[in-house]
């Protein structure tokens, strides 16, 4: 390809419209928090019974855990662009719409939350048994062992779950635009792909890289301040 025609199809500014971008960024941005606040709730809960159930030796928790994690594992393995066309009924009758990012967000929960809660089983199971023993024979309760011992001590796997959890829900909201959530995604591919406007797909794939690595770098500082190693 030529230098000409590669300025031309990539780098042609007259394309751009700061006004869209704008917008479609702010609605990345609300799709991801929105459903991340979801996500970190239902994926510590979710995680925190897969911890407890995987522990216990009593047969109606070893069932409830096979059960859990089946529907976990379903969830985590269909793929977002598939799983967003099935639950088109279900975030109708829920938001009353299936467009725009508002009604992406029930999508991208269902399909995060049970990823996050296997991070959050995985941050639990790492913490040292003899700091939770030692809590329990001080007289701690179960609250106490939870808010107290285990979330602290797993902070910092805890918050690399997030940061991996909220990189990935970046590409589901990318995906989501595809087939009307707007965003970043929505944006690159109406304005940029359907209308052959490559320097529109460019600069948004450009902002969503860009928000990715600002996601990475606070989740690696986080992780740095808090990790008492």
């Amino acid at each position: 390809m030529h230098k000409g025609n590669f300025k031309e199809m990539y780098l042609n500014t007259e394309q751009l419209d700061l006004g869209k971008f704008k917008v479609a960024t702010s609605e990345t941005l609300y799709m991801t928090v929105v459903s991340m606040l979801f996500v970190i709730i239902i994926g510590l809960i979710l995680g925190l019974l897969l911890y407890n159930l995987g522990k216990s030796k009593r047969i109606g928790a070893k069932i409830f855990y096979n059960l859990l994690s089946i529907i976990s594992n379903i969830c985590r393995s269909v793929p977002f662009i598939i799983l967003i066309i099935l639950l088109i009924p279900f975030t109708k009758a829920l938001m009353g719409t299936f467009l725009g990012a508002k009604a992406a967000i029930p999508s991208l929960v269902i399909s995060a939350a049970p990823f996050y809660g296997r991070l959050v089983e995985m941050a639990f199971r790492e913490v040292d048994h003899g700091v939770l023993e030692a809590a329990n024979s001080m007289g701690a309760n179960k609250w106490e062992l939870v808010t107290k011992v285990l979330i602290p001590e797993s902070l910092p796997a805890l918050i690399s779950g997030v940061t991996v959890t909220v990189i990935t829900m970046i590409g589901f909201t990318a995906m989501a635009g595809a087939i009307g959530a707007g965003g970043l995604g929505g944006l690159a591919y109406q304005e940029g792909f359907m209308r052959n406007r490559p320097t529109i797909t460019l600069f948004a794939t450009i902002c969503v890289l860009v928000i990715v690595f600002m996601v990475q770098w606070l989740g690696d500082w986080a992780v740095k301040k808090t990790d008492k190693r």
